[in-house]
């Protein structure tokens, strides 16, 4: 079956030379011919110093205070880029355009972040049964099945469940986000470790949602990787407003 893959891939390089998905250009030193390896080298990472539980960026020496409510064996979280605009149309086309190709391309940068885990099922954020039937996939299960070709981890969808629709959360305040996803999640009985997958970190609410729900069900230890991270609100409602302007906030994340 893969060797058949493999062979359906080198026909399309030939029948459709590789223009890179992000600028257009040949997409000349990419192995899988979606993104140039000059669009990648632009991507940033995420900033450091960095807090060891939750990944945010520290400044001033100022304790992190995102991570101080979250449950007990969350942690740790990590991003391999940050979510701006060199990242920002990408993710928006892998998530709602039908781009899952990207998929391989994301976890190759994903993936680096767990060399040093050692054991644990890669748990994809289930997404919710109506968007699911809007997008045709859930992109966060085609980025962990993606990350398990590439490391070998054991990819284990069916440990978490999303038991009911919660309402979009773009425009909801960390807080209100915490209280729209209470209950969401439900997992299956496990003692083994467990890595979250998702697309985007933003406030981290989804995350500590379900990490509590595999928590209960026995996972010792549950930590959390995504592609991309974004500005805390505030921050991003600062650079973003300027003299005669509102700030805008993104669809694409909920």
């Amino acid at each position: 079956m893969a060797a058949r893959a493999e062979l359906a891939r080198r026909v399309e390089r030939w029948l459709l030379p590789a223009e890179c998905m992000s600028c257009l250009a040949p997409a000349t030193g990419s192995d899988d011919g979606l993104i140039c390896a000059v669009c990648i080298m632009r991507w940033r990472p995420v900033p450091e110093p960095r807090c060891g539980t939750c990944g945010e960026p520290l400044s001033f020496g100022a304790a992190c205070r995102l991570c101080a409510a979250w449950p007990a064996g969350f942690g740790p979280v990590r991003s391999a880029v940050q979510f701006d605009e060199r990242t920002r149309g990408l993710v928006h086309r892998f998530k709602y355009a039908g781009w899952w190709r990207l998929a391989d391309v994301f976890a190759g940068r994903m993936a680096s972040l767990l060399t040093d885990v050692g054991d644990g099922d890669l748990v994809p954020v289930p997404l919710a049964r109506r968007r699911l039937r809007r997008r045709g996939y859930n992109q966060a299960e085609r980025l962990a099945a993606a990350i398990a070709r590439q490391t070998g981890l054991p990819l284990r969808p069916e440990r978490l469940h999303r038991d009911r629709e919660t309402p979009t959360q773009t425009r909801l305040t960390p807080e209100a986000r915490l209280a729209n996803l209470a209950g969401a999640f439900t997992a299956s009985s496990s003692i083994r470790p467990a890595w979250l997958v998702d697309d985007v970190f933003t406030t981290g609410a989804t995350l500590t949602s379900a990490a509590q729900a595999l928590l209960d069900a026995g996972a010792p230890q549950v930590g959390a990787v995504t592609f991309a991270r974004a500005e805390p609100p505030l921050a991003e409602a600062a650079r973003r407003l300027g003299p005669f302007t509102l700030p805008i906030r993104d669809e694409e994340l909920e």
